[in-house]
């Protein structure tokens, strides 16, 4: 029996696991320090203004539990700090240190450098159409009854 072909879940999710590794191992040999992939979740997440735990959370879709772990590690590495919100006398707000801004935009032209590279490899035009199929609205999540 041959294995049915990756569905586009599995494809998705080998895609971000390339773009992961290949940011990652780039931080780590221009001289950053090593973050995790949930690490750098925290800052592909991070409003300008700073971004609460929880709502870091809701946009990764995981627990305010790991967000605050990641968000640790990242403070004791001198990446990200925790202000008070301006808005809430209970509520902190995440933000980056000038270390942490630094690093952010290291890995945002990184990013882009690896974008282009994609683009050597596969065409530019699949870029694009992957691109514009990822930014357009799905609309909510269907609910599929199983036949």
């Amino acid at each position: 029996m041959t294995a049915p072909p990756p569905n586009l879940p599995q494809l998705l999710t080998d895609a971000k696991r390339w773009f992961d590794d290949a940011l990652l191992s780039s931080m780590q040999a221009a001289g950053e320090r090593p973050v995790t992939v949930a690490q750098a979740a925290v800052f592909a997440n991070l409003d300008a203004g700073g971004t609460s735990i929880s709502e870091l959370a809701r946009r990764i879709g995981t627990t305010r539990q790991s967000v605050h772990q990641a968000v640790h590690g990242l403070i004791g590495m001198g990446l990200l700090k925790q202000v008070p919100d301006p808005t809430s006398a209970r509520s902190r707000l995440v933000r980056t240190t000038p270390a942490g801004a630094r690093a952010h935009e290291r890995a945002l032209r990184m990013i882009a450098t690896i974008e282009g590279i994609l683009a050597e490899r596969i065409g530019a035009d699949a870029v694009n159409a992957l691109r514009d199929g990822l930014d357009r609205d799905w609309g909510d999540p269907p609910l599929v009854q199983d036949r």
